[in-house]
């Protein structure tokens, strides 16, 4: 689409033409006679062009001499004569810019460009109307002079490469976004990657509005603009389609914000009833669902409403704290799961509170997985009764019997909860494994579950599905155990790579639930070593201020 070599000089020669009685009288150096009729002063054609004065054609090739660019710097010797620059000398002042890439009245606009433009090389506003020549629009396109210089296409053709699209929706760099949304978004058209950090211009949320550049391109956003027509809404939480879901949200559920139908089954995508899955398996017991699939691990909340005290909540645990996946590839690190089946070794086990443990017996093997540091817990699932057994600082004495804090079994095809006011494994009386990133489900591409974090200080309270809380404060500033939480819809997920995108998404439809005290924002998984730790790091990025409290009032488990 560009304007230079042998065609660009044809068009400065055509624009030439057009001007013609446009273009300023000589300077008053030179004499004002013309003998040969053909533009150039005599003065000009003896003294610079070296053209004779008396032949408009001097050279008689059928090029007059006003056309002639005999420093082939993309000026005519007319052009040449009218901006004051040396028709033989590409670079009259010698500063390493050729004379038709100066810009003589300082408007930004090269001088090759006025003449293109139909504007005058010495004046920075040729018509007089108030509006610089850069930043007029002479052929309707949506893109100014000076924005059709930077990607090479004519300000007086609307579609340069003569290809049925026009200039401003040209995408020459391939990052999805047309040119003239680069320019509204502060990126540079010629360049896929501006910022050079390896994420596509289309991906890029320049706004910060939580709609990535290109999807704004779609609905007809301003991705320069995280509030396009300033209503107090940020694009974000706008809703194009009259449909009843914001289009965040819409993006969140995989539905598209400029459709109100998206499946086209008459239903308005807000009215359509939020999606349940299929229940989540674990690795070892395919025969076994972690929980029916209407139990509250199991079932989104991307839909649901915000707590009215969410500030106060994120901030008590940390508005500014990061995110960290307590988990990874080193060995150790993180709590690991076991399958056992009807042939393991159920063994006897006391419990330093009895009281709110289920007696067992607990199928150990002799070599179990325990997880390290202090808390010591054990995972075990039976894959032949489907029924998950867990332990809390799990030990084995000199005699070889064992002893563990507190433990309790859960019937994983029921939605049973622990007795009002029990601990478990867990200090908000919850299980463990539903709430694990699980290398499995990663790699599959899709996390079906909410997860387990911890926060540094919480109430003695606890919601639905809680059963126990481990605080003696009262202070409703912090977190009661069970508080439901989610990323944001609005959280830019470009650039992450795709299974901390997988943890990121399971973050946005199904939350975390707070189950123990522990640094803030820690999310729980299993230690696997086909985890890479870089790419869990990359969840680094975000910190309370992309987190909010769902509202589950209500929200219990079946139907």
């Amino acid at each position: 689409m560009g304007v230079t070599g042998k065609r660009g000089r044809g068009m400065a020669a055509y624009a030439v033409l057009v001007l013609g009685a446009a273009l300023l009288a000589p300077s008053a150096s030179m004499a004002a006679a013309d003998t040969d009729h053909d533009g150039l002063y005599d003065t000009f054609e003896t003294g610079r062009s070296l053209t004779n004065p008396r032949s408009a054609d001097s050279d008689r090739d059928g090029l007059g001499d006003a056309l002639e660019d005999p420093d082939h710097d993309l000026l005519t010797n007319r052009q040449e004569q009218t901006i004051g620059t040396h028709p033989r000398m590409a670079d009259t002042d010698r500063d390493g810019i050729r004379d038709d890439r100066e810009d003589a009245d300082g408007d930004t606009l090269q001088n090759h460009y006025e003449y293109l433009a139909g504007t005058h090389p010495r004046r920075a506003d040729s018509d007089g109307d108030g509006t610089s020549d850069a930043w007029e629009n002479p052929d309707g396109d949506g893109l100014q002079n000076v924005r059709e210089q930077t990607v090479g296409t004519l300000p007086r053709n609307p579609d340069t490469d003569g290809d049925g699209i026009r200039d401003e929706r040209e995408d020459p760099d391939r990052d999805k976004l047309w040119n003239v949304t680069d320019f509204r978004a502060r990126l540079d058209p010629r360049l896929a990657d501006t910022d050079k950090d390896g994420l596509l211009d289309g991906i890029e949320d320049s706004d910060g509005d939580g709609l990535a550049n290109a999807v704004e391109q779609a609905l007809g956003t301003n991705p320069g603009a995280a509030d396009t027509d300033r209503d107090g809404t940020p694009d974000g939480s706008e809703d194009a389609d009259a449909d009843g879901l914001p289009n965040l949200a819409e993006l969140a559920r995989g539905l598209d914000p400029t459709d109100p139908d998206t499946d086209d089954d008459g239903t308005l995508d807000g009215d359509e009833p939020l999606p349940v899955a299929a229940a989540p398996v674990v690795a070892g017991a395919p025969g076994c669902t972690v929980f029916p699939a209407d139990n509250v691990w199991n079932v989104r909340v991307d839909g649901r409403p915000v707590r009215t005290d969410s500030s106060t909540l994120i901030s008590s645990i940390g508005r500014s704290s990061t995110f960290h996946m307590d988990f990874g590839s080193s060995a150790g690190y993180g709590i690991p799961y076991q399958v056992v089946d009807a042939s393991t070794t159920r063994r006897s086990v006391a419990f330093d509170y009895a009281d709110e443990s289920d007696a067992g017996p607990y199928p150990i093997p002799d070599a179990p997985l325990i997880e390290g540091g202090s808390d010591r817990h054990i995972l075990l699932v039976d894959r032949d009764a489907c029924r998950l057994y867990e332990l809390w600082n799990a030990r084995q004495t000199t005699g070889g019997s064992w002893r563990a804090g507190s433990g309790a079994q859960w019937d994983l095809a029921s939605n049973a909860l622990r007795p009002a006011g029990w601990t478990s494994g867990d200090a908000a009386g919850l299980p463990i494994l539903p709430g694990l990133v699980r290398y499995d489900e990663v790699a599959a591409g899709e996390i079906l579950h909410a997860l387990r974090f911890t926060a540094p200080q919480t109430r003695n309270a606890y919601i639905y599905p809680a059963r126990h809380h481990a605080s003696s404060s009262t202070s409703a500033s912090l977190p009661p155990m069970g508080l439901r939480i989610r990323l944001k819809a609005s959280a830019n997920l470009a650039g992450l790579s795709p299974a901390a995108r997988v943890i990121a998404v399971a973050l946005q439809r199904y939350g975390m639930i707070l189950a123990d005290n522990g640094s803030p924002w820690y999310v729980s998984g299993m230690s696997d070593p086909r985890f890479d730790d870089d790419v869990l790091h990359e969840l680094d990025r975000f910190t309370g201020a992309d987190l909010e409290a769902v509202d589950t009032t209500g929200f219990v488990n079946g139907p």
